[in-house]
């Protein structure tokens, strides 16, 4: 009798859940009405939680929920028992290496989205970064619905609903529909059930920045259900976007996008799309939002929202999503809340981020650093720029070592160049200011390692069956007494590579990362972690230590994975400018997404010279370098979810191209460092490869006024653009005065480090959780 009262208690007369579930980092968990929490499921983490209604013969409804996690579908039809719904979802290969034993786990690839036909609950999509995934029996099975871009990798939304028709008696019917966003491309939908599914791609009624000719990404979409005044039911859709605050629903009739909320601010996220009753919820940067679906006007934020904000911060691990029941909702439904990593964008959820937080770098010269000369002079720009770290060389372009290494590990491998710094004498002089040191590491594009051993952990040219080097260019071969041209020669980039899938090659730079932490360093970061992208004979590349289920993600997860697990300091990777403003991994192997697990920053090189001249290159022109910085700065910082430090690369150095010839001087480079600080301003690094400072200046306050006209940098607007709100520290409202005190003396935690475990708390839930 008690079990079934306790299981009354937590269903509404409706048969709606009255059990306020939250989904973190650290898993899924259910809070009491005193926010004490119980762990349901901790094997992985939760980002998103969906949750369908089946109508019973009585008029209530019957609760399903899915679940979005780290180990791919999780199921339950009670919040007790649950089973994993993966079959047809394609898997990933991770290579573990411990230094000597390489074993292979394999796990479903990271899974970028969740949603149910709300017409017909059994029918869900979710997605990869290559492909859209269908299922008719509520997750039982998968099917693949390929992607609009088969060539470009990524995916940040998907829906599926039915979708009102037309029939040949004039009567309204639905036909199955779904939706997909791509980070470059747009919205596209297709029809599963027609005799040839092809994708369609909708670019009408949808704002793209100014310059660029695609829709700006999609961030959310959602399948509302609706029903017509003859009682016919189907779905509308409304879609938000990632960059740019906009809401739009769907005008299915004329395939187009139609604005009904356009925010304020020129930076802005708005995500986790969820209905209540007649409103749309959704979250944005440090609140929620709302509108009222009727009028499209705005009603206020939920009433509610400090006391769930309350309520988060009482379970472990980052928040990303929650369902809170009606009675604590303060409306007449429940409501599920998703992306609530937005609620605190000041907050970086990485195990080094506040270490590396607020660092404002300068690259400079080992080979000018081997002499005291050159030390005092990268001293004196820290010290009259205001700047507090630098970034060095440690293994350069060429995999030459710039440090007397004494691992014999490293020894065994590396060459130390004639043109070493005194590495104990250079960390001492500048640890005399306090400065911070980064040790800049070139992992995968290594001449001196590709050659060791017989060329083993070389990329290999699978046609000439010798190390792959990328053809540049080819040049004609003249005759020389009758000038005909004979035929042509191979001109090869300057660059040697080594496999990223190997992990004698990881296991080499870790060693080099791991000496130069215990000598002084403070931060390690990786360039060049990426694939070779250049060369007219590229398709030839072949990698002899990839392994099956392995693509160019996963082996630079692996690696990363690998280095976190034996490096006790920041992590940070360079990536290309590109793959920080876009969603895509595209060719690199770089998916932000998912290297924002395993580091602590991430430098993304927006130079502007580096893009194409026409490239946010619009009136006024000469301000074009702060908006890259201020949206790529955005961009990166969202698509990573806060998990990381980005601290971009600005630019500090002239390049011969139109637009450096115009503008390239002091404003330019300073105009960069207002756009980092309106947009993140979590730090920056400045490159320039000779060590030639000139150009900068001082480092600027908070409140200095820009000394441009762009519309963006208006104080008006929230400054940084991303927001500060921090989440407050983990507390467990429900202990009792005595495991408060025991928890300050010492934190008890179960084995696995993600839940507190108590010594006096009653558990509030407690028929036992099993899994199929």
């Amino acid at each position: 009798m008690q079990e079934k009262s306790k299981a009354a208690e937590e269903v509404s007369p409706n048969g709606e859940s009255r059990i306020f579930i939250v989904g973190t980092s650290k898993g899924l968990f259910k809070l009491s009405r005193g926010n004490s929490f119980f762990p349901v499921w901790t094997e992985g983490s939760v980002e998103q939680i969906v949750r369908t209604e089946i109508p019973s013969e009585d008029g209530k409804i019957i609760e399903n929920w899915y679940f979005r996690t780290s180990k791919g579908i999780l199921f339950s039809s009670d919040l007790e028992i649950f089973e994993y719904r993966n079959s047809g979802l394609p898997l990933s290969t991770i290579k573990n290496y411990d230094g000597q034993n390489t074993e292979f786990e394999t796990r479903v690839q990271t899974l970028k989205d969740l949603c149910a036909n709300p017409l017909n609950p059994q029918q869900l999509v979710t997605a990869t970064k290559d492909s859209v995934y269908l299922s008719r029996d509520g997750g039982r099975n998968w099917k693949n619905l390929g992607s609009m871009s088969m060539a470009t990798p990524g995916v940040k939304a998907c829906a599926v609903g039915s979708m009102p028709v037309t029939l040949s008696d004039g009567s309204t019917g639905t036909e199955l529909v779904v939706f997909m966003s791509h980070p470059i491309f747009g919205l596209s939908y297709i029809k599963p059930d027609a005799a040839r599914p092809v994708w369609i791609d909708v670019a009408k009624g949808f704002e793209m920045m100014p310059n660029l000719t695609s829709p700006d990404e999609i961030a959310d979409i959602l399948p509302v259900l609706v029903q017509d005044e003859y009682g016919t039911s189907y779905v509308d859709i409304y879609l938000s976007q990632s960059f740019i605050p906009r809401i739009y629903k769907f005008d299915w009739p004329n395939r187009q996008g139609e604005l009904i909320y356009k925010g304020e601010e020129p930076a802005e996220t708005i995500d986790g799309l969820a209905v209540a009753g007649n409103k749309l919820v959704y979250s944005k940067n440090e609140t929620l939002g709302a509108l009222n679906l009727e009028d499209y006007t705005n009603p206020g934020i939920p009433g509610k929202l400090a006391e769930w904000k309350k309520s988060f911060a009482c379970v472990p691990g980052s928040v990303n999503s929650a369902w809170i029941p009606y009675n604590r909702s303060g409306l007449k439904r429940g409501i599920l809340l998703n992306e609530l990593w937005l609620l605190y964008p000041g907050t970086i959820n990485s195990q080094y981020g506040k270490k590396a937080l607020g660092q404002k770098s300068i690259y400079v010269s080992a080979y000018q650093c081997r002499l005291q000369t050159g030390i005092d002079k990268f001293k004196k720009i820290i010290k009259d720029n205001n700047l507090n770290s630098l970034v060095i060389d440690m293994k350069d372009d060429y995999g030459l070592l710039r440090y007397d290494t004494k691992d014999e590990l490293v020894k065994s491998k590396g060459k130390v160049t004639q043109y070493a710094v005194d590495l104990d004498h250079f960390v001492e002089e500048f640890k005399k200011d306090n400065t911070y040191l980064i040790a800049r590491i070139v992992v995968f594009k290594d001449r001196n390692l590709a050659k060791f051993g017989g060329s083993k952990y070389a990329v290999w040219n699978y046609n000439t069956k010798s190390p792959w080097v990328g053809i540049k260019e080819y040049e004609d071969i003249v005759d020389e007494e009758t000038g005909e041209v004979t035929g042509k020669n191979p001109v090869y980039y300057d660059e040697n590579w080594v496999d990223p899938y190997c992990p004698e090659v990881w296991e080499y730079n870790v060693a080099i990362a791991k000496e130069l932490i215990a000598r002084g360093f403070d931060e390690i970061q990786f360039d060049y972690i990426r694939f070779p992208t250049d060369g007219y004979n590229l398709r030839q590349a072949s990698y002899r230590w990839k392994s099956e289920g392995m693509d160019k993600e996963s082996a630079l997860v692996s690696f990363l994975k690998y280095a976190r697990e034996n490096i006790n300091a920041p992590i940070g990777i360079d990536i290309y400018g590109a793959n920080g403003w876009y969603r895509s991994g595209t060719r690199t192997g770089q998916d932000v997404e998912m290297m924002a697990e395993y580091v602590d920053v991430i430098g993304p090189m927006f130079y502007p010279s580096h893009f194409e001249n026409a490239f946010m290159n619009f009136p006024p022109a000469e301000d074009r370098v702060y908006r890259i910085y201020y949206y790529g700065t955005y961009r990166n910082s969202v698509l990573a979810r806060n998990r990381v430090v980005v601290r971009p690369w600005v630019q500090a150095f002239y390049l011969n191209v139109s637009y450096d010839r115009q503008y390239y001087g002091k404003e330019y480079v300073l105009k960069e460092i207002f756009g980092v600080r309106d947009s993140v301003d979590h730090g920056y690094m400045y490159w320039n490869n000779s060590g030639n400072y000139e150009m900068i200046s001082p480092d600027i306050a908070k409140d200095e006024p820009f000394i441009g006209t762009c519309p963006e940098s208006s104080p008006s607007f929230r400054k940084p653009a991303l927001g500060t709100q921090e989440a407050p520290e983990f507390t467990n409202e429900g202990l009792s005065h005595a495991d408060k005190i025991f928890n300050r003396e010492k934190k008890r935690w179960h084995s696995d480090d993600s839940v507190f475990n108590p010594l006096l708390q009653m558990k509030l839930f407690n028929k036992k959780i099993e899994k199929k």
